[in-house]
């Protein structure tokens, strides 16, 4: 029943995306196709409608699974799609060539009959058209078609999301067929534009030629973020109608988490407790650590009887790095009354799974309660948690009471803490720590991520496609932005130095940090500069000497320290030895 409704969701969410600013890029190019030719009939809007649903879903579903098994550059469709695109275009500004097509077409069909030449004709050359428009379309993604390319990217497609996706890609084909089909007739029939239909035709070729430009300079990802940046409403409110609990619910069991249980009523009047739900277990743990040899790893049924906090962290996230102080402080405070403290290690990176890196990350923070590895996303799923960090309070009846996510309101958790220790009929002291919140209180750079999965802040362009490219350095982008500038190895997680690669960003914080890699070199080494002037003694970050940054290991590194003034400057890396692979800034 349930699997039904978030069917019929997926199909609605499908429906209403013809409204989405993120579609109406192809929607000119659909109807210049749909009209292209001088036909009437519905062969060939169906042909476009048929060809985007089937590319779409297809490389949604299938793409990263077909690069990994025929190595491939995935920017080989993207370009085919723009040679289709822009031959396409050609055939309607130059006559000729226009005539010259059609009559291959017919040539090639006639091979298979010649009943129909024409019909197949304008549905096969829909048909490529849109193949190649559902190959570069990227939709604006809701809670539902998130969750299909997550689980796509990880290599879990099931019945029931291969399912979720027809239902969605129908959604999206009825609306697009009907504006083809009607737009083309409207066209056709109207007096005053159809003796203009060459000049027309003309037009809508030159827009497709200029698409194709735009998607091949990536301008076209440019423009969309521009436009999704200054409208946000448009996008967030048709995603409002997936964001409902139904919904949530069964996508919770789509990405295979088990906390289906609802809610129950939330039981505090002093808002510690927010929510109490039975607690799931830890699943698919690749690693224990901090767990004394011969013993037992930890269970939610093992630990009954005791009040449990579960913490999602992972050791380069700078927000669970200035978490951990606290829940090591409660835990060696609370431990002898009957509290645990766990950590679930889950990797933002590739290379965060490595057990030697988070054992030493382990030691360096100090902590002595158990850590699992959660290197899968098993335990994760399983709690339907999407944040760095996230904390679930457990009551000794192995209940969720309470749930926190991102930094701060420290003082609350610890309170929870004690309010369930008393439920549990400990007598706990009510004097909290002492220790002084480190969130940022003033508004400060967003987390900048360098690879193309999650790049937005690169300019000029927003972002950009993977493989190796060089680049023209901008001194000075816009606050918030970021630019190469040399040799760079653009991947989905990392940008990789090649030969003069250097990196300028303008941000407002009062600590600069950077996620980096040495990738074979040997302490390889990052200049740093800050508005083209070299560090010193009151602005270098911890792991800054001299004006440079030595990379001993995989991990996140202090490079700029304002010591609690929070101010705007431009930033400047250069990377002396290739190789050195950036993840993500960060800024406190």
């Amino acid at each position: 029943m349930i699997m039904a409704l978030l069917l019929g969701f997926a199909f609605i969410s499908g429906l209403v995306t013809i409204l989405a600013p993120c579609i109406w890029p192809l929607l000119p190019i659909i109807l210049s196709s749909s009209v292209a030719g001088g036909q009437t009939s519905h062969h060939k809007p169906l042909g476009i409608t048929l060809g985007i649903m089937l590319s779409f879903a297809v490389v949604t579903l299938a793409i990263s699974t077909l690069v990994k098994l025929l190595h491939f550059d995935p920017n080989v469709l993207r370009l085919f799609a723009v040679i289709v695109i822009g031959f396409l275009g050609l055939t309607m500004v130059i006559p000729p060539l226009s005539q010259f097509t059609e009559g291959l077409i017919s040539r090639l069909v006639g091979l298979f009959g010649r009943s129909g030449q024409t019909q197949r004709s304008g549905f096969g050359g829909g048909f490529i058209t849109g193949l190649s428009l559902g190959i570069v379309w990227s939709p604006c993604a809701g809670p539902i078609l998130a969750a299909i390319a997550t689980l796509a990217a990880t290599g879990q497609v099931t019945l029931s999301v291969v399912l979720v996706t027809i239902a969605y890609v129908c959604g999206i084909g009825i609306p697009l067929f009907i504006f083809a089909y009607g737009g083309q007739q409207i066209l056709a029939r109207t007096k005053a534009i159809a003796s203009h239909t060459g000049r027309i035709q003309q037009v809508f070729g030159i827009l497709m030629l200029l698409t194709a430009l735009a998607i091949y300079t990536n301008y076209d990802k440019y423009l969309q973020a521009q436009f999704l940046n200054a409208f946000p409403q448009i996008s967030s409110g048709l995603t409002n109608i997936e964001k409902n609990d139904a919904v949530t619910q069964q996508l919770n069991i789509l990405k295979g988490a088990t906390q289906t249980t609802p809610h129950l009523s939330v039981d505090s009047d002093n808002g510690l407790f927010n929510t109490n739900t039975p607690a799931p277990d830890f699943m698919g743990i690749t690693h224990w650590l901090n767990v004394p040899d011969g013993s037992t790893p930890p269970t939610i049924k093992s630990v009954r009887g005791k009040v449990v906090l579960v913490d999602f962290w992972t050791y380069t996230c700078i927000n669970c790095i200035r978490t951990l102080p606290f829940t090591t402080s409660w835990y060696e405070k609370y431990k002898d009354q009957g509290f645990v403290l766990i950590g679930v290690h889950t990797p933002e990176f590739e290379f965060e799974k490595d057990t030697t890196d988070v054992a030493q990350a382990i030691k360096m923070y100090k902590i002595t309660y158990p850590v699992a590895q959660d290197n899968n996303y098993a335990t994760w799923n399983t709690y339907g948690n999407q944040y760095w960090p996230a904390e679930y309070l457990i009551d000794a009846k192995g209940i969720i009471r309470r749930t926190h996510f991102g930094e701060g309101e420290y003082d609350q958790t610890e309170k929870a803490i004690q309010e369930l220790l008393k439920e549990a009929g400990k007598n706990v002291t009510t004097k909290l720590s002492s220790m002084s919140d480190q969130t940022p209180q003033s508004e400060i750079s967003p987390e900048t991520y360098l690879g193309s999965q999650r790049m937005q802040y690169y300019y000029p362009d927003g972002s950009l496609d993977n493989g190796k490219q060089t680049f023209m350095l901008t001194d000075t982008p816009p606050v918030n932005s970021f630019s190469y500038g040399g040799e760079w190895t653009i991947n989905d997680d990392d940008a990789v130095a090649g030969k003069k690669a250097s990196l300028s960003y303008t941000f407002t914080a009062s600590k600069v940090f950077i996620i980096l890699r040495p990738m074979g070199n040997k302490n390889p080494k990052v200049k740093v500069t800050l508005d083209n002037k070299q560090l010193t003694s009151d602005n270098s970050g911890a792991d800054v000497q001299n004006g440079e940054i030595t990379i001993d290991q995989d991990r996140l590194y202090n490079i700029l320290d304002f010591h609690g003034k929070t101010e705007t400057h431009t930033l400047r890396l250069d990377f002396e030895t290739p190789g050195t692979a950036a993840f993500t800034f960060t800024f406190g």
